[in-house]
C-alpha cells in the first residue's frame, strides 16, 4: 500500500485488514476494495481536479437524494479519495420502483440557474458547466456546441454531421419548453447504479443543474428500466414528447463516447439525431 494513502487511512482513524482489492470499471481511474476494522471503504486514484469534482457532487447528492443510497465521502486529497463501500444485494432485491422514487425525489431540488457551481467531468472529458438562465441555452451552448466542435476537429464528425447538431442545437427554443434546473446525476448509466441491501445507490457522479430527463435519458440509453421504474419516476406525469427528449439528451453522452472511444458511436448519433428532427406528429 503507497505511503500517501496509509497516511490518509491514519488521520480517518481507519485501520486496514489486508491490502487493497482492485476492482475493475473504471475508465481512468484506479479503484479497490479495502477491509478496515470500521467497515470496507473504497479507494479511488486519479487525477486530483476529477476526484475533487466527484467528491462535490457525491455531498451534493447524499443532501438532497433522500430515498437513495449515496456513498458517504470519508477523505480526499493528492490525487486520492475514500468513500464509503456499499455491497450489493441479491437479484431479489432489485427495487426499481424504489429507484425511480428516488431519482424523482432527486430531481425535485431544483435552482437557480442551469449548470454548477464548478466544471467537472464526464468520463475523461471536461465538463464545463458555467450557469445560464435558460436550460436550452445552457444544453447548446455547454453540451452540443462543445462536443460537436471537438468531435469534428479530431476528424470524427463530418461537416455535413455537424452542421445537423448545430441546427438542432440552434433549434431547441422552438420546441423544447423551460424547465426549472434540476439536480441531476450527469452520468447515470447502469453501471453507475447499484441495488444494496438499503435500497437503490448511485455512484461516480459528475453533477450539474439541468432538466431531469438528462439521467432519464443516459438510463435508456446505456441499460434498459423496467415499466415499474418509470411508472414510479413519472408518477401520471410523463411529457407527451419524452421520445424526443429521450433522444436530444442522448446526444451529449453519444458525442463524449464518440470523443472518447471513436468512430464506433457515430451511428447511434446518427440516430439520435434522425429522431429529434423528426419528432412523432
Amino acid at each position: 500500500m503507497e505511503t500517501p494513502i496509509r497516511e490518509m487511512l491514519a488521520s480517518l482513524a481507519l485501520v486496514p485488514r489486508g491490502e487493497p482489492r482492485p476492482l475493475g470499471g473504471g475508465d481512468s481511474a484506479s479503484v479497490a476494495w479495502l477491509d478496515t476494522q470500521q467497515g470496507p471503504v473504497i479507494i479511488k486514484r486519479d487525477d486530483a481536479e476529477r476526484l475533487t469534482g466527484e467528491a462535490d457532487g457525491l455531498r451534493a447528492l447524499r443532501e438532497s437524494a433522500t430515498r437513495l443510497v449515496v456513498p458517504e465521502v470519508l477523505g480526499e486529497g493528492e490525487g486520492w479519495l475514500i468513500m464509503e463501500a456499499l455491497e450489493q444485494a441479491g437479484a431479489g432485491q432489485r427495487d426499481e420502483a424504489a429507484l425511480g422514487e428516488g431519482l424523482r425525489d432527486l430531481h425535485a431540488s431544483s435552482g437557480a440557474a442551469h449548470g454548477w457551481h464548478r466544471d467537472n467531468a464526464c468520463g475523461l472529458t471536461p465538463q464545463p458547466n458555467q450557469p445560464l438562465t435558460d436550460g436550452r441555452a445552457f444544453q447548446r451552448e455547454r453540451r452540443l456546441l462543445p462536443l460537436a466542435q471537438a468531435c469534428h476537429d479530431r476528424g470524427l464528425l463530418d461537416g455535413k454531421l455537424r452542421a445537423r447538431l448545430e441546427g438542432v442545437a440552434r433549434d431547441l427554443d422552438t420546441w423544447l419548453p423551460p424547465s426549472p434546473p434540476s439536480l441531476v446525476h450527469g452520468d447515470l448509466w447502469s453501471g453507475n447504479v447499484l441495488f444494496t441491501a438499503r435500497g437503490p445507490a448511485i455512484i461516480d457522479p459528475a453533477v450539474y443543474r439541468h432538466y431531469p430527463e438528462v439521467d432519464l435519458a443516459m438510463l435508456t440509453l446505456f441499460g434498459a428500466p423496467g415499466a415499474a421504474f418509470f411508472s414510479a419516476y413519472w408518477d401520471g406525469r410523463e411529457p407527451d414528447d419524452w421520445p424526443r427528449r429521450e433522444a436530444l439528451f442522448q446526444l451529449y453522452p453519444l458525442l463524449n463516447h464518440l470523443l472518447l472511444f471513436g468512430g464506433a458511436y457515430r451511428r447511434g448519433v446518427e440516430r439520435a439525431l434522425v429522431r429529434v428532427e423528426q419528432p412523432a406528429s
